[in-house]
């Protein structure tokens, strides 16, 4: 297996494996497939029973569910009201800052998850003040590693 790099027509260099997967890059993407968006789905993950947790400025409302492989195992739903932010660009901003933290830390959390457990998560703005990005990533590290921990609890013998 080698590293061979090409240069494009802007002249920028490319790098390309040969035979060796472990070079390509994570994907540290978040799809439209992957958005919570059905109101059915919706509406079971915030009916009685449904776990959540919070981390200031965000609350985190999970229910698990089997996986067969199809689909993303994933499905998140972003919620900033407007009880909290007045201005639609603040809630933009919030949301995005939501998206962007997740998006960072997907491939971790998959790896952690079991292969036959599905998830609808909830991240729910909390604050009523615009919060640092920086603080938003840490706090997404803590609701997704206690997530994690919580489905590990519950199935023991996966993965």
């Amino acid at each position: 297996s080698s590293l061979h790099f090409s240069l494009s027509a802007n002249g920028i260099k490319h790098s390309h494996t040969a035979l060796n997967p472990s070079f390509l890059p994570m994907k540290y993407t978040f799809r439209k497939p992957e958005h919570l968006c059905l109101k059915r789905e919706i509406e079971e993950l915030f009916s009685a029973g449904n776990t959540s947790m919070s981390a200031f400025p965000m609350r985190a409302t999970f229910k698990q569910l089997p996986y067969d492989g199809k689909g993303p195992q994933v499905k998140i739903l972003l919620s900033v009201s407007k009880r909290h932010f007045k201005h639609a660009v603040d809630r933009n901003r919030a949301k995005r800052q939501l998206r962007e933290a997740y998006r960072l830390r997907k491939p971790a959390f998959l790896s952690s998850l079991p292969t036959h457990v599905a998830l609808h998560i909830a991240f729910i703005w909390l604050s009523d003040r615009p919060i640092c990005s920086e603080q938003v990533h840490t706090r997404m590290d803590t609701l997704l590693r206690r997530i994690s921990e919580k489905i590990q609890l519950s199935c023991p013998s996966a993965n």
